[in-house]
């Protein structure tokens, strides 16, 4: 089984709420929000990743020493074997701004649950909630 792996991350602004990113149609999982972020390529730090990610997806600019890793998730598709660390923001250049036809939204952490997520997010959820 092929393994993935992908740098998410939890940017937390400064009334404690979490961004998600809804998954666009003509995607894998479209519909389900998730954390920001993306598919490491070779050569390249999850950290690294994140920050190409968040201009890519977002137009914000963050720095790795602002990129605090979190916890991680590991999750078996049918197809492919999802390998996650999550890392927290809270500090970032500029306004997270929809690039890729993506809603987004600025959702309490006690509210998450309330967002339908891909499998290997949900776990995070609890992780995040007693850390922040």
């Amino acid at each position: 089984m092929k393994l993935v792996l992908v740098s998410a991350v939890a940017l937390i602004d400064a009334d404690g709420r979490v961004l998600l990113a809804q998954r666009p149609a003509g995607k894998a999982m479209a519909g389900l929000w998730e954390f920001p972020g993306g598919k490491v390529e070779q050569g390249e730090t999850p950290e690294a990743a994140l920050i190409r990610e968040l201009h890519e997806e977002l137009g914000i600019g963050t720095w790795a020493s602002c990129l605090a890793p979190l916890t991680f998730a590991s999750h078996a598709y049918a197809d492919f074997h999802l390998l996650m660390p999550l890392f927290a923001c809270r500090k970032w250049e500029g306004t997270p701004q929809s690039r890729e036809g993506q809603a987004l939204k600025w959702v309490r952490v006690n509210e998450l649950r309330d967002y339908p997520m891909p499998a290997a997010d949900i776990p995070l959820i609890p992780i995040l909630r007693d850390w922040l």
